[in-house]
């Protein structure tokens, strides 16, 4: 195995030079045989281990059995304990999901911190096997029927070649000790399901179920790299960024609107699973302003446009400069200039830049977001418009609206972000100061 092992490494490329591996190390079967051939290797390596405190005294036990093993080993060792309940909780996610974030963030800051160029994981051939027939029966695009993938980032997987039998056998034949996770044994998880119970229905129909299953995940996954590489493409050309959200040209996507395999990869990125595209395709064909929530995105119709923004906890902004150097210092803000006018100074027409007459302005001044009933007096008007109604002048998605902030002088609103300034504050023919206030972009 040890031959199979440093082969498939190389001809993957998952190994450059002399790179130094954190491997993550559970103490059972599959991370301790990953464990042993990597330093039967000779690779550099430090074992990372979670405890999740799911089982009590055996979690306590598995991390003091990795702890000893790197010691024996002179392997530097790292461990962690999370309270995985309480955060799954928190989150309303599942155990396995909440496993799943917490290791794999935790993994990475130790990498950084601790100056490992690679992660190493011990998922096997039956893991991808598993994978495939779990996402086959939730319902999934090509990219979820292709397996497990041999790398994603700093994250690589050795094994994924050697078949858990080839795993134990290994670890018979060599004498490796490991620790049984007593919840592998358990049915009431959707993987030890597949595992225990249709795997050996499927190996009745056919014994090579197995290596049918894999061959076909490899092929799917071929294909996956020519069908993402065009998705990707695709995406490319039709999708803009507008500030924090993105914009979908409808009129472009229209001749790929009824294959769903590529609306699917098309909008996977943004949380579209099987269940939402239905939904994803109603919105497309409805009226401006109805909207669909996916586990990550929000994806709002506007006219012949999609408007894609990620899902964040709400933010109410207010925040108060007593100078133009601290308001310099805005989150929001690029610049700020204080100018004398000149025959030569012209008013800049970018959208983003903010020429205000400076003695019309009273600091502190505040950035806030906009409130219902907020007015303003909008450039080259002489009566004042709501920013509702503004907002719906200017054709403004309802994305924008809730993203615009407003810079407040003395209770009056001198500019709408980005969008227009207020006419009080214009620079007219008796101006000698301008206040220029440029927005990142």
């Amino acid at each position: 195995m040890l031959k199979e092992f440093r082969e498939y490494i190389e001809q993957n490329g998952l190994i450059k030079g002399n790179e130094k591996i954190l491997l993550a190390v559970s103490g059972g079967i599959d991370s301790m045989v990953m464990t042993d051939l990597f330093i039967r290797a000779g690779k550099e390596t430090g074992i990372a281990h979670c405890n999740f405190t799911l089982r009590g005294e055996e979690s306590q036990a598995d991390e003091e059995f990795v702890a000893k093993y790197a010691a024996d080993h002179n392997i530097s060792f790292f461990s962690v304990r999370f309270d995985t309940r309480t955060y799954a909780t928190e989150r309303g996610i599942s155990i396995q999901m909440a496993a799943r974030d917490l290791r794999y963030s935790w993994f990475e800051k130790t990498r950084k911190k601790e100056g490992f160029d690679l992660i190493a994981v011990a998922h096997n051939l039956n893991d991808n096997i598993e994978t495939f027939l779990i996402n086959l029966a939730r319902g999934t695009g090509i990219t979820g029927l292709s397996g497990i993938r041999k790398t994603r980032e700093r994250v690589i997987r050795p094994l994924l070649f050697a078949s858990r039998k080839s795993i134990e056998d290994y670890s018979r034949n060599n004498g490796i000790a490991y620790r049984e996770d007593s919840s592998n044994a358990d049915t009431g998880y959707t993987r030890n399901k597949i595992r225990h119970l249709v795997l050996p229905l499927l190996t009745e129909i056919n014994p090579s179920v197995e290596n049918a299953l894999n061959d076909t995940s490899k092929r799917l996954s071929d294909i996956n790299e020519i069908f993402t590489a065009f998705t990707g493409s695709l995406q490319e050309k039709l999708i803009r960024k507008d500030k924090s959200f993105l914009v979908v040209n409808l009129e472009k996507l229209n001749p790929f609107i009824t294959n769903n395999a590529v609306m699917f990869e098309f909008f996977r990125p943004f949380g579209v699973t099987s269940p939402v595209l239905n939904d994803l395709m109603n919105i497309i064909s409805g009226q401006t302003g109805i909207e669909i929530r996916t586990g990550s995105h929000r994806i709002i119709k506007n006219r012949n446009e999609l408007i894609i923004s990620e899902i964040a906890p709400g933010q109410n902004i207010s925040w108060n400069y007593n100078t133009a150097g601290e308001l310099s210092g805005s989150p929001v803000i690029s610049s700020v200039r204080e100018l004398t006018i000149t025959d030569s100074y012209r008013i800049p027409a970018a959208g983003n830049t903010a020429c205000l007459d400076r003695e019309k302005i009273t600091f502190p001044l505040t950035i806030r977001n906009w409130q219902h009933g907020d007015f303003f007096f909008p450039l080259g008007m002489q009566h004042r418009k709501k920013l509702s109604d503004f907002f719906t002048d200017i054709k403004a998605s309802l994305i924008i609206k809730e993203n615009t902030l407003v810079l407040v002088s003395d209770d009056k609103i001198a500019w709408v972000m980005g969008k227009r300034i207020d006419d009080r504050f214009k620079v007219t023919d008796k101006t000698r100061k301008v206040l220029e206030i440029k927005m990142k972009p």
